[in-house]
């Protein structure tokens, strides 16, 4: 096809977490390797050693940030929040996350970010079916009030669901959002999580849950709820037991021909990030991904009037 439907950038913390955490890659270097390989953008890491808020507090700090990934014509599609020390489902966290959560949107305002990444910060199976039932509720009001600030810092605040937190079922991910009901909170959705979640049902409270239609019908079911997108593939299997295991696109089992249109088909949809989070060689991948990425965004064609099929998830 002619014009990619989207940007691409690639996530920072994809070259600071797993193998790459003993030494990270400083985060110049890898501004400046993405803009050799052609990417459009980068999305920020917010957690040691790069974009932190302690790192970035000063405006002449960020301005500085911001002209470099200017100079080298790279935009910021979106920025990971370090709010892992404030647990969002204690209510004696409540105040600090909130000012904590106010400090760093005002860093992707002054960064020109125009997307801040959350999750639900606990691990599943760690509340009773009380507790967990009263946490839905609880980070529903929070994350309301976060995206008020949000949205006064004109800042879109994306959850990203995942294996590794609570709240990972399909109909979780929908009914928190729902819950939440603000139009400044969205859903990031990365594709393999959505695969783990949707396909594999893994590491959910309760009865499992999965789609017959897996990441496509998912991407159906939360609609314009998604206003962030991550793209890799998934393997079926756990990171260390925890998280979604990110494997090269096409090593893996998303099913790109029917989840690359449902993606491109998403209202308002700007950005695709490219992740490669823990795995062992993404420094070396930088330019095959991007190329990955760019062949499944060529699969994307315009919706068609009658539905297409959805296959199962492999």
């Amino acid at each position: 096809m002619g014009e990619m439907p989207v940007r691409i950038s690639m996530g920072s913390w994809s070259f600071a977490f797993g193998p790459y955490a003993a030494e990270p890659k400083p985060l110049e270097e890898i501004a400046r390797r993405l803009a050799r390989a052609g990417y459009d953008g980068i999305e920020l890491n917010g957690f040691p050693p790069h974009a932190t808020l302690e790192r970035y507090a000063a405006r002449a700090e960020r301005a500085a940030l911001k002209s470099l990934l200017d100079g080298l014509g790279l935009g910021v599609s979106g920025y990971s929040s370090d709010l892992s020390a404030l647990n969002p489902i204690l209510e004696e966290n409540r105040q600090a996350y909130l000012d904590r959560f106010r400090r760093l949107v005002e860093l992707c305002h002054d960064l020109g970010s125009p997307m801040i990444r959350v999750d639900t910060g606990t691990a599943p199976g760690s509340l009773t079916d009380r507790e967990y039932h009263a946490a839905f509720r609880h980070l529903a009001d929070l994350w309301r009030e976060c995206a008020d600030a949000a949205r006064e810092a004109r800042v879109v605040m994306a959850w990203e669901f995942e294996p590794g937190f609570i709240f990972n079922k399909p109909s979780e991910v929908l009914g928190l959002y729902e819950l939440v009901g603000h139009p400044w909170f969205r859903i990031l959705f990365d594709t393999a999580h959505a695969y783990m979640c949707s396909v594999v049902g893994a590491r959910q409270h309760g009865p499992r849950e999965t789609l017959e239609g897996g990441v496509a019908e998912f991407i159906e079911k939360l609609g314009p709820a998604i206003g962030a997108v991550h793209v890799i593939d998934s393997d079926g299997t756990l990171y260390g037991d925890d998280t979604s295991h990110h494997v090269p696109i096409g090593q893996g089992r998303v099913p790109w021909r029917f989840v690359a249109p449902a993606l491109a088909a998403l209202p308002r949809i700007e950005w695709w990030c490219a992740d490669l989070c823990f795995y062992p060689g993404a420094w070396e991948m930088v330019e095959d991904n991007l190329r990955a990425v760019r062949e499944i965004a060529a699969l994307a064609q315009p919706p068609s009037s009658s539905p297409a099929p959805r296959p199962g998830g492999s």
